[in-house]
C-alpha cells in the first residue's frame, strides 16, 4: 500500500466533511487508506463519517486522548509506505498526494516533506516552512526581531523567511497541519511523543526525523488550504500558555540542561509579557468608550445642574452630583451595553435605545424612593436627553472617520457572487434567501471560461476579478460540486483582495466553510447560525435573568405557585447575583466544546418532561440551544415550566 492518511478530529464536523471530500478526490489512482480518529466529539462527527465516508477507517475514542496519542493509534496500524498527518480544517488539491509521492520517491534521503499552506483568503502561511526553535531563534521570535527582519538569515530563522516560498528547499520543521512522512523514517525516529497533548509535537517529531539521518523538505508545487484556529482560538491567553509550555517540554527533552534552563526562563518571560499585554489591550479596547460616555454624561449633567440651579433658585445637595448622577450614568451605560452600543460598527440607534431603557429604570426606582432622595425629575429627563444626544453624536463622529461605517446598516448587507453551475448555485442561493443573512445582491457566475454568458449568469469566471470591482462584491462563495479545489485556490490567489471574504459550499451540504467570519479566520459559517456565545446574546440572556428575577421579587406571591417557594426565592437571588441563569443546558454530560453557561434552573427539555429522553437527545438539545439562541425560546421555556422554577439546582 502506498499512502495512509491520518486525520484527528475533535468537534469540527463541517470542516472534517469538507476535508474528507477533498482527500478522497486526491486519493484517486492511489492505493491507500484514510483514517479518522475522533477524540470523543459530540457534534455528530462520528455519525457523519459512518454515513458519508463508509470506506474511511474510523477510530472513535471514548475520551479526548490528545493530538499525539490519537495520531499514534492510526500510525500503529497503518499499512502505507508513506503516512500523512492532516488537520481536519484543511482542503487539499486534487494533485497534492500525487505530487508529494512523486517527490518522495525521487528523493530517498527525504524522511518527510511539507507543502505550501494558504489561509482561507489565499494568503501564504509562513509556518509552511520553519526552523528549529533554538534559544537564539526563540529570542528573535519572541521579541519581534523575526517580524522586523523576516528575510534576514540571522533574525528570520523561525519561518526561514530568507528562503523563496516558491522554491523547493531543505527545512528543519514541518507544520503539524500537513506532515507527509516516510513510514520507514517514522519507525526509526519513533511516533509522536504523547507528552505533548497539543502543539509542539510537530517540532519534536521533525527534529527526531533529522536525528534519524533523514532530510525534511519544503515542496511548494502543490497547495493546501488551512483555515487555522477552529479548534483553538490562537489569540486566547490559554493558547499562549499551552503553546509555550510545549516549547519548554521540547527544550528539556533535546537541549543541554543549561540551554534548557535558559530557554525555559525566556519562554516564561514571554508568556507573562504577552499575557499581560493581551489583558491590558483588551481592557483598553473595551473600556475607553464607556469611560468617555460617562465623562460626557457627567460633564453635561454638571452644566445642566448649574444652569438650572441659577435659573430656578433650587439648591442641589452634594449627594446629587456625587451619588445620584454616577448612579444615573451607571444605569445608562449598562443599558447601552445590553443594547449593543459598544459593539462595532457603533450604532447610534443602540446608544439611544440604551439611554431610554436606562432612563425608564431610573424613573421606576425614583418612584419607589422616599421623598428625601427624590431629586428633580425634570433635570433627570433633560440629562437623559443630553446623554442620548452626546452618545449618538459621538458615535456618528466615529463613523465619519471611516467612510465605510457612515452607514453601518449597509455594511451588514452582503453582496455575494456564487461561482458554480446553474443547479448548484441556485440551490445555495435558495439557502441564503431562506436564511437570516442580509444580502443586497446575489449574482451567479458561470465556472466556464467561455466567452458567451449563459442565461441566468452575471458573467463568466474569466472576468471574476472585474465583477468583484464593478458590483462592489464583499463575499465569494465557490460551489465545491462544480469547481475543483485547485480551481478555487487559483481564483483566490488571482483575485487576492484583502477585504473580500471567500467561502466554499460543499456539495449536498447545508453549511459553508468561511475564510474570515466576524470573529476570526477559519471560523465556521452556517446558514442561520446565531450562537449563544455572541456578546449580544450573552447580554440579552443576562438582561432576561435580571428582569425576570426583579419581576418575581415585585410580584413575590407568584412564588407560591411553584413546587417549592423557598427554593424559588433562593434561585431568584442566585440569578440576580449571576451565579445561576434561568435557562441553560440540559443536565448530564456537557461537552467542553460548547460555550460555558452558569448552572441553570430550567432547560430546553423541561416543557417536554413527559417524553422520555436519553443522553444522546440531551447532547443534541444542548448543541441546538447553543448554536441557535433565541431569547424568545427562553421566555417560552420559562412560561411553560414556571412551576419548576423552585427546583433545587445541583452545582
Amino acid at each position: 500500500m502506498k499512502l495512509s492518511v491520518v486525520i484527528v478530529n475533535y468537534n469540527v464536523e463541517h470542516f472534517l466533511e469538507q476535508c474528507l471530500k477533498s482527500v478522497f478526490k486526491a486519493m484517486d489512482g492511489i492505493e491507500g487508506e484514510v483514517f479518522v480518529v475522533d477524540n470523543h466529539s459530540v457534534d455528530g462527527s462520528v455519525d457523519m463519517v459512518k454515513e458519508k465516508f463508509p470506506t474511511a477507517i474510523l477510530i472513535a475514542n471514548k475520551q479526548n486522548t490528545g493530538f499525539s496519542k490519537a495520531n499514534n493509534q492510526a500510525i500503529a496500524v497503518s499499512k502505507g509506505q508513506y503516512v500523512l498527518l492532516l488537520n481536519p480544517d484543511t482542503v487539499v488539491e486534487e494533485d497534492t498526494f500525487h505530487t508529494c509521492l512523486q517527490f518522495m520517491d525521487a528523493h530517498p534521503d527525504a524522511g518527510a516533506c511539507g507543502v505550501k499552506l494558504i489561509d482561507g483568503k489565499g494568503n501564504y502561511l509562513p509556518e509552511s516552512k520553519r526552523g528549529l526553535p533554538t534559544p537564539e531563534v526563540a529570542f528573535y521570535k519572541i521579541f519581534g526581531l523575526s517580524t522586523v527582519f523576516p528575510k534576514s538569515k540571522r533574525f528570520g530563522k523561525y519561518h526561514l523567511g530568507f528562503l523563496d516560498a516558491e522554491e523547493t528547499n531543505e527545512i528543519e520543521v514541518l507544520s503539524g497541519a500537513f506532515m507527509f512522512m516516510r513510514k520507514e523514517a517514522l519507525d526509526k525516529s519513533g511516533f509522536l511523543d504523547e507528552a505533548f497533548f497539543m502543539y509542539g509535537e510537530d517540532i519534536d517529531l521533525s527534529y527526531r526525523i533529522t536525528l534519524a539521518g533523514y532530510k525534511i523538505y519544503y515542496h511548494p508545487k502543490t497547495r493546501v488550504i488551512h483555515y487555522r484556529g477552529e479548534s483553538t482560538k490562537k489569540s486566547s491567553i490559554n493558547y499562549v500558555f499551552v503553546f509555550y509550555q510545549a516549547m519548554i517540554i521540547f527544550a528539556r527533552k533535546h537541549f543541554s540542561p543549561s540551554n534548557a534552563k535558559a530557554f525555559s526562563l525566556l519562554i516564561n518571560l514571554a508568556v507573562y509579557l504577552r499575557a499581560g499585554f493581551s489583558i491590558l489591550k483588551r481592557l483598553a479596547g473595551s473600556a475607553w468608550l464607556p469611560l468617555l460616555d460617562g465623562t460626557l454624561f457627567f460633564g453635561g449633567m454638571f452644566v445642566l445642574k448649574t444652569y438650572w440651579a441659577q435659573k430656578s433658585g433650587i439648591y442641589y445637595p452634594y449627594s446629587f452630583m456625587w451619588i445620584a448622577v454616577p448612579l444615573y450614568i451607571l444605569a445608562w451605560v449598562m443599558s447601552m451595553w445590553i443594547n449593543g452600543a459598544y459593539e462595532k460598527p457603533h450604532r447610534t440607534g443602540a446608544a439611544v435605545r440604551g439611554v431610554l431603557t436606562g432612563t425608564v429604570i431610573i424613573l421606576l426606582v425614583y418612584a419607589l424612593l422616599p421623598e428625601t432622595y427624590r431629586y428633580s425629575r425634570f433635570l433627570t429627563l433633560i440629562g437623559a436627553a443630553w446623554a442620548a444626544l452626546s452618545a449618538s453624536g459621538f458615535r456618528s463622529l466615529i463613523n465619519l472617520i471611516n467612510y465605510k461605517t457612515i452607514f453601518p446598516e449597509r455594511r451588514e448587507l452582503k453582496r455575494i457572487l456564487l461561482i458554480g453551475g446553474i443547479e448548484e448555485a441556485s440551490r445555495i442561493k435558495a439557502l441564503i434567501n431562506q436564511s437570516p443573512v442580509k444580502t443586497s445582491y446575489v449574482g451567479l457566475v458561470n465556472p466556464s471560461e467561455q466567452e458567451n454568458i449563459p442565461k441566468g449568469f452575471a458573467g463568466n469566471i474569466g472576468r471574476l476579478k472585474d465583477m468583484v470591482e464593478i458590483f462592489g462584491i464583499n463575499e465569494l462563495i465557490f460551489c465545491g460540486k462544480d469547481l475543483s479545489s485547485s480551481e478555487i485556490m487559483n481564483q483566490m490567489m488571482k483575485i487576492n483582495h484583502p477585504e473580500l471574504e471567500y467561502k466554499i459550499a460543499p456539495p449536498e451540504s447545508l453549511f459553508i466553510i468561511g475564510s474570515n467570519s466576524i470573529q476570526t479566520s477559519g471560523e465556521l459559517y452556517v446558514i442561520g447560525l446565531n450562537a449563544i456565545d455572541r456578546p449580544l446574546n450573552r447580554r440579552k440572556k443576562r438582561a432576561l435573568d435580571i428582569a425576570f428575577s426583579f419581576m418575581l421579587l415585585v410580584f413575590f406571591p407568584l412564588l407560591f405557585v411553584t413546587k417549592s417557594p423557598r427554593n424559588a426565592l433562593k434561585n431568584v437571588v442566585q440569578c440576580l447575583l449571576g451565579r445561576f441563569t434561568w435557562v441553560g443546558y440540559s443536565p448530564g454530560k456537557i461537552s467542553d466544546s460548547l460555550p460555558k453557561l452558569k448552572m441553570s434552573v430550567l432547560n430546553p427539555l423541561d416543557p417536554f418532561s413527559k417524553l422520555a429522553s436519553d443522553d444522546q437527545m440531551r447532547i443534541q438539545t444542548n448543541i441546538l440551544y447553543a448554536k441557535d439562541y433565541r431569547i424568545t425560546n427562553d421566555v417560552s421555556i420559562i412560561y411553560q415550566s414556571f412551576r419548576r422554577i423552585g427546583r433545587k439546582v445541583l452545582s
